[in-house]
């Protein structure tokens, strides 16, 4: 089977985050405009809803059908939203605030690991010289209602996040460094240690650095390449550069894996970059299809 790679929205300024939600069978998405987003595959219905403020990831809550965790700023926040366009948004509860000890950052990016605990990292602000962004954002770990807790700092953008069960593995992107961070994951406590790269963009000679990415159920990852105008598939495990899939747009944001049978990627674009927007379909959600292989199910947040 040839690999497909087909437009399914319209453009948004900056789309990311993907999450399919496999109960509804529909992938929510954000955008950096203020705007949670919703697609259905089924229908082709793409709906969305305005926040207060700049939103960083949207994760279901266990058990719910209109309840989300977002980050706003830099709190989470739990909303609820009937996924209907133009709908109003209702605050349900702030579960914390982060990064009190410095200014200019914002959560970016979040998934919920296999045991339903949300990581989310926050990050710096982007300027157009990218040596000059600060290290100050953070890799923050909640479980329930508990309040965040800090697991590494020196954050300058963070973005990407995957697990690994079998290999006891957690994979992290500050997309600045420009590789891919693994560590040793206990699933039981959500701990991370012992920090390694698996794979380097600039060792690859690489255009574009990592964005979001996702994982499949061999154990490889699928990372989005900001800058680099494609989707690459690296295995952690040795290093290597597996296959690259072309997306027709400069700038891609974020992989999740969704569909009934979890075998259609969904990948995520931006029509913004530092030297104005980008033209269409720049910013749209695209499905690439004949991959053969499969994802894992996304995690909903466990709000107990």
């Amino acid at each position: 089977m040839s690999v497909t790679v087909e437009q399914v929205t319209e453009p948004v300024l900056l789309g990311e985050g993907p999450h399919w939600d496999s109960n509804l069978n529909v992938l929510y998405f954000i955008s950096l405009d203020q705007h949670i987003h919703k697609y259905d595959p089924a229908t082709k219905l793409h709906t969305k809803a305005k926040l207060d403020s700049k939103v960083g990831f949207i994760v279901p809550v266990d058990g719910t059908s209109d309840e989300f965790v977002v980050g706003m700023e830099r709190k989470f926040v739990i909303i609820q939203w009937d996924g209907t366009d133009g709908a109003p948004v209702r605050t349900v509860k702030v579960l914390g605030e982060v990064d009190h000890d410095v200014t200019g950052t914002n959560i970016n990016d979040g998934k919920a690991d296999p045991r339903g605990r949300l990581f989310a990292g926050t990050m710096s602000q982007v300027k157009p010289n990218l040596d000059l962004v600060k290290d100050d954002g953070s890799l923050y770990r909640i479980t329930g209602s508990a309040t965040p807790e800090k697991l590494c700092g020196k954050i300058k953008l963070s973005n990407g996040l995957a697990w690994d069960l079998a290999e006891k593995a957690f994979y992290y992107i500050d997309s600045l460094e420009r590789a891919i961070r693994g560590y040793d994951y206990d699933v039981n406590t959500g701990n991370i240690s012992n920090l390694r790269y698996v794979f380097d963009f600039k060792k690859n000679n690489m255009e574009g650095m990592p964005d979001g990415m996702t994982i499949d159920t061999d154990g490889n990852l699928w990372i989005a390449v900001f800058g680099g105008s494609s989707v690459i598939k690296v295995d952690p495990r040795t290093g290597a550069l597996l296959q690259t899939v072309a997306i027709p747009v400069p700038q891609v944001t974020s992989t999740t894996f969704g569909g009934p049978n979890l075998d259609v990627l969904f990948v995520t674009t931006a029509k913004l970059d530092f030297n104005g927007p980008q033209e269409p379909p720049a910013g749209a959600v695209f499905k690439v299809t004949g991959l053969g292989v499969k994802g894992y199910p996304n995690v909903a947040f466990k709000l107990y």
